[in-house]
């Protein structure tokens, strides 16, 4: 099954990376929004006036991404400047080789920031005045990873994720300091190999092709705006298909021809999961965005090993990789080693991310119970409606089983009990609420509050508006109390689930 995006791993084992990502661009924008609000600036900063990343592919001798990043910058703060900090990648998945950096076109050394080792301090050869303009150019190499959990390259293709590839240049440091945040438009820039497919983040304004020595390739330019915080880019000689249908449309991008029967098998299948998410998250809109299924060039470098909670919730082997991962708002990586049909149905759950937006809402990723278990509901619905009408009632009886009967009145219950009873807790809206009440509460509070994150409080007025009821009292039975409510437990637990589902209206 898929990772993040909203489905089997997609809180845990990328929540800590993008978490801490969102963390440092809110930081950056608040500061940088402050000071630019201001008729006069109030502490020490700059403004990125323009703003150029560019990525080239190189598939040989060993396939690596040259990464070039380049700044305009003024000093717009109230007082000069001795130093930048930026923040370069890092961590396991990614390590940069061949560093330069460059200050008005001579490099500059770097080194560690003292009080974050995550950061590099560049010391200016001179001090930077204000309302001065200089350059940084930064330039850097990844080459593909010789470590599972590492990024993996082929020579036909490579991806980076919307994840903190490309450099971040930080605040200034001092009292309201700021600085760092992107123009409003900037220039992403792709370079690959002729026979290549690429897609990524931004809007395309141009596209070209270059020859060098015997080589052709193909440059594409897009301008990125503010919703493009995290770039991503997956480029490779694949094959593409049209699947899916109606408003939602769906490429499947493949390094070979596939069987029509299996990408008609799963087409229904990815069919029946997508219906899903629009009755219950609503409906693509006329600008609903495409999705991309992507096969991943080495599988062993694309996927992260499930979280062990949301696995369980999932009932997945949590020591396994997952098979699909989501790499953006609107692309998932799969492993294509098996059929094509088990291919949709592993990245179908996590499409449910492109209906709560994925990376859109910033608190996501640091929900308390019961939203942290969210995203893990979103993957089960998908999965239900592959699995066909008995699968709802059987993954509410399989996690009932997680949770004690007759709970002890006075303990506080364990991380692995919360979890459950946060995801069985969106089943009991379904069932108290209904589902067009839920799909309409759920959208409302997606679409009020997208880009600003989201709480519990926020889910209660949602539903409360739709339903002028004290839907807080609902929360406060499933929550504040041990174990599930009783009525809860009988229903599934009875004998008779199966026939009660048949009978009403279907439950997603």
């Amino acid at each position: 099954m898929l990772v993040p995006r909203y489905n089997h791993n997609v809180l845990a084992s990328q929540a800590h990376l993008r978490s801490a990502h969102f963390i440092l661009a809110l930081l950056a924008a608040g500061l940088g929004f402050f000071g630019a609000a201001c008729t006069a600036p109030k502490g020490p900063g700059y403004s990125i006036e323009r703003q150029e990343i560019r990525v080239q592919f190189d598939p040989a001798p060993e396939p690596h991404v040259r990464i070039e990043a380049s700044y305009d910058l003024r000093n717009s703060g109230n007082q000069p400047l001795s130093s930048l900090e930026v923040r370069l990648p890092g961590g396991r998945r990614l390590k940069p080789g061949n560093l330069q950096m460059q200050w008005d076109g001579a490099a500059i050394p770097v080194e560690t920031t003292p009080e974050n080792p995550r950061n590099s301090l560049l010391k200016l050869p001179a001090e930077w005045t204000r309302l001065a303009h200089h350059s940084l150019r930064t330039s850097f190499e990844i080459h593909s990873s010789t470590e599972e959990s590492g990024l993996q390259f082929a020579p036909d293709g490579f991806f980076l994720p919307s994840a903190i590839w490309s450099p971040i240049l930080a605040p200034s440091r001092g009292l309201f300091g700021f600085g760092g945040v992107p123009p409003q438009k900037w220039d992403f820039v792709v370079e690959v190999p002729s026979e290549f497919r690429v897609h990524t983040s931004g809007v395309v304004t141009k596209t070209g092709t270059r020859t060098e020595k015997k080589n052709r390739s193909i440059l594409l330019r897009t301008t990125q705006g503010p919703q493009d915080l995290y770039p991503f880019v997956v480029a490779g000689a694949y094959e593409e298909t049209r699947i899916g249908g109606g408003k939602q449309e769906i490429f499947l991008w493949t390094r070979s021809t596939q069987n029509s029967t299996a990408l008609r098998q799963g087409n229904e299948a990815l069919l029946r999961s997508t219906g899903v998410y629009d009755a219950v998250f609503g409906a693509p809109g006329k600008s609903a965005h495409p999705l991309w299924i992507v096969e991943c060039p080495v599988a062993a470098g694309c996927f992260t090993s499930l979280n062990k909670l949301t696995a369980t919730l999932l009932g997945e082997d949590s020591g396994k990789h997952s098979t699909a991962e989501m790499i953006s708002l609107d692309t998932a990586m799969v492993d294509l080693s098996g059929n094509v049909t088990s291919l949709v149905a592993a990245a179908a759950p996590s499409l449910a991310a492109s209906w709560l937006g994925y990376g859109q809402n910033p608190g996501f990723f640091e929900q308390d119970p019961p939203l942290s278990a969210f995203p893990a509901f979103a993957a089960s619905l998908g999965r239900n409606a592959m699995e066909g009408a008995e699968a709802r009632a059987g993954t509410i009886r399989r996690v009932l089983k997680l949770i004690p009967a007759e709970p002890q009145q006075k303990k506080n219950e364990d991380e692995g009990i919360l979890r459950a009873k946060s995801f069985l807790f969106f089943y009991g809206l379904q069932d108290r609420y209904g589902n067009e009440i839920f799909r309409k509460a759920i959208s409302h509070m997606l679409s009020a509050r997208r880009g600003r994150g989201f709480n519990l409080n926020d889910l209660i007025a949602a539903f409360e508006e739709e339903t002028h009821q004290n839907v807080a009292e609902f929360v406060r039975l499933w929550m504040k109390h041990p174990g599930v409510p009783s009525d809860f437990r009988a229903r599934y637990e009875s004998a008779s689930t199966a026939s009660i589902d048949a009978k009403e209206e279907p439950l997603l």
